[in-house]
């Protein structure tokens, strides 16, 4: 018998630690996804990148439900939600991180990238009807934005050789946030009643993200190509692996661990984006991006009743249906 106990000890550590791993291994894609995008934009315009790892990521998606036996959504009214779910969460925002990479160290873009929650609690709470202002979310609202402030610092005068073009990268990045807080809304009013897992949605959003990108290059996109080793790389990694394998890998730990503590990737990714951004390619972060992105990180903690402010120690507990919720908000989507 304790050779039977043992046994099952050893088996749930060696799940454990496989867990882990794949908790530290979608983090660590995630990070480096901006790394990634900033060493592609060298060689491709942001539309042909948007269109590599889209392409990548369908494909791995797809192989993944056929492996699965998992059976495509039918319909013309849930492709048409799940086609602008690709055009809001998967082309818009791949375009504009691009675009704000030729501009961009890629540290700053993974910290302006740490606001979607905040970005998303903003949007749910103008579209969605059953969303409500407490005022722990208030509290984290205004924590949040000033940490972006202070990541931006409009006071100060930029010596960068791209000019003005700094700030519009700044916005574009948040405009890519602004998308995907568009989309998590739209798929929690309009999907939510549909019998698909997240892999069936993330493989049909990505594939017509796919779609809608490739009829759009021809018009966009349509510059030299200069492919080198490191490109190829940066564009197989961002749409096989941080689309397809690192969701997987995600959506275990989710089934395991649970929403609430799976979505703590969300302060992690971050890190590993300022941290490569710095060793690999030699960026320099200034001091406020830094303290911006711990306060943003902060005000998400905040917004969600984790880091709970002194006045409301006693506040009551938030029910479990809500903190899943809440969660879901800061669970980075397949294709960061």
């Amino acid at each position: 018998m304790s050779m039977g106990m043992n046994t099952g000890s050893a088996s749930l550590n060696g799940r454990g630690l496989a867990l882990g791993a794949q908790y530290l291994g979608a983090a660590a894609v995630w990070g480096a996804s901006f790394l990634f995008i900033k060493v592609a934009v060298e060689g491709l315009s942001p539309a042909q990148l948007v269109l590599g790892r889209l392409l990548f990521g369908a494909l791995v998606l797809a192989g993944i439900m056929l492996a699965t036996r998992r059976r495509w959504p039918r319909g013309l009214r849930v492709w048409s939600h799940l086609t602008a779910i690709g055009a809001i969460m998967c082309v818009a925002p791949f375009l504009l991180f691009s675009w704000a990479a030729q501009y961009l160290p890629s540290g700053l873009s993974s910290i302006y990238n740490a606001t979607t929650p905040i970005v998303t609690m903003l949007v749910a709470l103008a579209i969605l009807p059953d969303e409500r202002l407490t005022r722990i979310k208030t509290a984290g609202l205004f924590v949040a934005a000033g940490g972006v402030l202070l990541v931006a610092a409009p006071w100060t005068a930029v010596a960068d050789a791209s000019g003005d073009m700094f700030f519009w990268a700044q916005l574009a990045c948040l405009g890519g946030t602004t998308c995907y807080g568009l989309g998590f809304s739209y798929t929690r009013r309009f999907l939510r009643g549909y019998p698909y897992d997240a892999v069936t949605v993330s493989a049909a959003q990505i594939g017509a993200g796919a779609v809608l990108i490739l009829l759009l290059t021809p018009f966009i996109g349509m510059t030299p190509i200069s492919i080198t080793p490191g490109i190829a790389v940066s564009v197989i990694v961002l749409g096989g692996i941080g689309t397809g394998i690192a969701y997987i890998w995600y959506t275990n730990v989710i089934n395991a661990w649970g929403a609430t503590n799976a979505s703590t990737v969300t302060y992690l990714t971050p890190i590993g984006g300022v941290i490569l951004g710095v060793l690999v390619l030699g960026e320099t972060i200034l001091w406020n991006q830094i303290l911006g992105g711990i306060i943003v990180v902060v005000a998400i903690l905040v917004s969600q009743g984790r880091l709970r402010l002194p006045r409301d120690s006693r506040a009551k507990k938030p029910s479990r249906r809500q903190t899943e919720d809440d969660s879901s908000l800061t669970s980075p989507p397949a294709h960061r």
